[in-house]
């Protein structure tokens, strides 16, 4: 392989790195700071955030259908409200962004432990309100109900969670 090449190929094989978040030679002594252990509470957190919001678009996406799948909703509503449960325990102490810990989590969570607190109980209420209300099928209950889980996730978003950029 001529050397322009191979030039040209590593340096798109940094690039590609780069672009998908592979790590790069270079380092910073913050990054190697950072607890692996908390890193990885914080992705298993965020892989599991993504899933109840992939539930929410399977039970949005249904009610827009001309016939809902209600098995598909009452799934859905059924996994949400398990894991709201589950949330508040996805925040301990050492994964707050202030740690360095690469995170859309807010170090407001750690800062205002008990407003966190009241945006999981909020969210954990509506979790149990859409999953009757799909349990039940009654449709307008349903209706209802994803109107305010839709608040309480927003809430906590606005409050919580770093913009997605």
């Amino acid at each position: 392989m001529p050397a322009a090449w191979k030039a040209l190929y590593a340096g798109f094989s940094f690039f590609a790195l780069a672009a998908c978040g592979g790590e790069t030679a270079t380092t910073s002594a913050s990054d190697s700071a950072v607890d692996p252990a908390a890193q990885q509470i914080a992705e298993t957190r965020h892989e599991a955030m993504e899933e109840i919001g992939d539930n929410f678009k399977t039970i949005r996406d249904q009610m827009k259908a001309g016939t809902p799948d209600m098995a598909a909703i009452k799934t859905s509503t059924a996994f949400i409200e398990e894991k709201s449960g589950e949330v508040g325990g996805w925040f301990p102490e050492n994964t707050s962004p202030a740690l360095g810990v690469d995170t859309d989590a807010l170090a407001s969570i750690w800062e205002k432990p008990e407003e966190f607190a009241d945006a999981v109980a909020r969210f954990e209420t509506a979790a149990a309100s859409l999953n009757a209300a799909a349990q039940s099928e009654d449709m307008t209950a349903l209706g209802a109900a994803v109107r305010e889980i839709g608040g309480a996730c927003k809430n906590c978003h606005d409050s919580f969670r770093a913009d997605d950029d």
